[in-house]
């Protein structure tokens, strides 16, 4: 009996100079001035619930509400919308962490979906709550680009941590 799935290979730690990079850069793509559609996703919610469920040692509730506070700055809103929010994303990812790590990635697109829709709807309740109207049903199609992006971030992310095919008989991991 084998501890992991059988087909997965075993990961270098990751690199914190490269999470804080990848964390950054979705920081920067966030501050984009592409306007507000609503098909345009989040990239640092993305990044930041990826990196929470592969490192959740490393990245955390508390980066994920400095995170929101500075794109709550940066955007002008309700100081603690996006920090609730991340935070919101961060804590749920946090205490599912370990189940998904088990299923392929595609399932785990389709499990942090609720994630990703649950922190929208967290930031669109603060904002409806202050006096904003409601955007429409349109506002959802977000999340859903997002979980779509799950498995291509996946591939990008963990590509700097996976070992080269080296068979020895040795060493079979």
């Amino acid at each position: 009996m084998s501890i992991m799935p059988r087909g997965d290979q075993l990961l270098l730690p990751a690199n914190p100079l490269f999470i804080v990079i990848t964390l950054l850069l979705a920081l920067a793509f966030n501050m984009l001035p592409l306007g507000r559609s609503p098909w345009l996703p989040d990239m640092l919610a993305l990044t930041l619930a990826f990196w929470v469920v592969h490192q959740p040692r490393r990245v955390g509730v508390g980066v994920s509400f400095f995170f929101g506070l500075l794109m709550d700055v940066h955007q002008g809103s309700i100081l603690g919308q996006h920090a609730l929010a991340y935070t919101l994303l961060a804590f749920v990812a946090i205490a599912l962490h370990r189940r998904l790590l088990w299923f392929p990635v595609f399932q785990q697109a389709a499990q942090v979906l609720p994630l990703f829709i649950l922190a929208h709807l967290v930031s669109l309740v603060v904002r409806m709550l202050a006096g904003d109207l409601f955007p429409g049903w349109s506002y959802f199609i977000a999340p859903c680009f997002e979980a779509v992006l799950w498995p291509i971030v996946s591939f990008v992310f963990l590509a700097p941590q996976r070992r080269a095919p080296d068979p020895d008989e040795n060493r079979p991991l």
